[in-house]
């Protein structure tokens, strides 16, 4: 009998740290963007060319891609869909970072959103 009620408290953190990371909204983050950050709707067209607006880029290579939960995403994976993002470019023109937009940071100006950090 003592044993079963040490193994249920030895149980009940593991237990409840599990419950608190459930708890905790996945979406819940603030993304910092560069000062250079401009913003336009993307298509992924013929890899590794996109257009942004009406006007026809690449991605640099390297580039990089972070989808609405912050996790990098394959150029490929878009598919043919067209997002609402913001972008920087490199000093060749090519696209070096993107950032697909959630419907709150959507909401905001890109002046607001960026930052004074140096990138």
């Amino acid at each position: 009998m003592q044993a079963i009620m040490w193994l249920r408290r030895l149980l009940a953190i593991p237990m409840a740290m599990f419950a608190l990371t459930l708890a905790h909204p996945a979406a819940a983050f603030d993304r910092t963007f560069p000062q250079t950050t401009l913003r336009g709707n993307m298509a992924i067209t013929a890899y590794p060319a996109i257009v942004i607006g009406k006007a026809n880029l690449r991605l640099s290579p390297g580039s990089r891609i972070w989808g609405q939960n912050n996790l990098t995403q394959i150029p490929v994976s878009l598919g043919d869909s067209i997002y609402l993002v913001n972008y920087t470019q490199n000093s060749d023109g090519d696209v070096d970072r993107v950032w697909i937009l959630t419907t709150d940071e959507a909401s905001q100006s890109v002046e607001s959103q960026r930052s004074n950090l140096k990138w």
